[in-house]
C-alpha cells in the first residue's frame, strides 16, 4: 500500500473550518504497557499546537504514534493528514505523506557531514526545501556544511535535525523536546527558527518540557495526563491559568 492508496476523505472534510490534521481515539502500547489512552485532537493548517504534560504523561509516545513509529504500537484509532489516512500507513509511508518527526535524540547520522545529512534526506521523493534555502534559514549550518554532523554542538545538532526534516516535503512537523539540554541563548535561536517555520505556514506540533516557552510560540495547547487529554484550548488560556499549570505542568 502506498500513501496515495490510503488517500480518501477525512472525517472533517466539508466542515466550515476543517482540520488539516486530526487524530481520534488513539490507543497505543509498548508491549503490554498501555501508554496512549484514547488521545484525540486536531490542528488547523498553519497552526502550532503545544502538546504538554508532566514527564511520563505520554507526549513523546503520542508523537511517535502519529509518525507510525514501530513503538508504541497503535492498536486503535484514526490519524488523518490533509485527507490521507495515516493510521493505515507504515512509518516510511507516513513520512512520504508529509509527517516529519524530529526526535528527542536527533539521530544525526555518524560519518556524514552536515550537507551529506541534508542530501541524504532528499534522496527519496518528495523533496522539500532546497539545500540553499535551508542554509538561508540556518546560516550556522551553512558555515559548518563540511563538518561531521555528530561533532556539532547540541544546539547545532538540533538545527540540523529540524533542517533535515524540512529537506523532505513536510505537511506536519512534529518537534519532540527541541530545547532539551540547550543553553538559554541557543533556545532563543531555536525559537526564532520555529517562528520562521510558522511564518511559512507549516503546521506544527511541539512537545516541550519548557512549557512556558512552547506556549509563547503556540496558538493552542493540548495537555496530557497519564495518557489522556485533560485540556484542549488556547495557549493563552494556559498561560493565564496558574491553577491549571500547577496541577498538570507543575509550573
Amino acid at each position: 500500500m502506498t500513501a496515495t492508496d490510503a488517500k480518501t476523505e477525512s472525517p472533517e472534510a466539508g466542515a466550515d473550518t476543517p482540520a488539516f490534521f486530526s487524530c481520534t481515539d488513539l490507543h497505543s502500547y509498548y508491549g503490554e504497557s498501555y501508554i496512549v489512552q484514547g488521545v484525540g485532537f486536531h490542528v488547523r493548517k498553519g497552526e502550532i499546537v503545544a502538546l504538554l504534560g508532566r514527564n511520563g504523561a505520554g507526549k513523546t509516545s503520542t508523537l511517535r504514534t502519529i509518525a507510525r513509529a514501530d513503538n508504541p504500537a497503535l492498536k486503535q484509532g484514526e490519524i488523518w493528514l490533509d485527507g490521507q489516512a495515516v493510521h493505515q500507513m507504515s512509518a516510511f509511508q507516513a513520512a512520504r505523506a508529509g509527517v516529519g518527526l524530529v526526535p528527542e535524540d536527533r539521530r544525526i547520522i555518524p560519518g556524514l557531514s552536515v550537507e551529506e545529512n541534508l542530501q541524504l534526506a532528499q534522496i527519496a521523493e518528495p523533496v522539500g526545501w532546497s539545500i540553499e534555502r535551508l542554509y538561508e534559514h540556518f546560516p550556522r549550518l551553512a558555515e559548518r556544511r563540511k563538518q561531521e554532523g555528530v561533532t556539532l554542538s547540541g544546539g547545532e545538532q538540533q538545527m540540523l535535525a529540524v533542517a533535515r526534516a524540512l529537506a523532505r516535503e513536510v505537511k506536519l512537523l512534529l518537534l519532540d523536546e527541541p530545547y532539551e539540554g540547550l543553553a538559554p541563548v541557543i533556545v532563543q535561536e531555536i525559537e526564532k527558527i520555529v517562528e520562521q517555520i510558522k511564518a511559512h505556514g507549516l503546521t506544527t506540533v511541539i512537545v516541550e518540557q519548557n512549557a512556558i516557552a512552547a506556549l509563547h510560540l503556540a496558538d493552542r495547547a493540548v495537555i496530557l495526563d497519564m495518557g489522556q487529554i485533560v485540556f484542549d484550548g488556547g495557549a493563552q488560556e494556559v498561560l493565564d491559568n496558574a491553577d491549571l499549570r500547577q496541577e498538570y505542568l507543575a509550573i
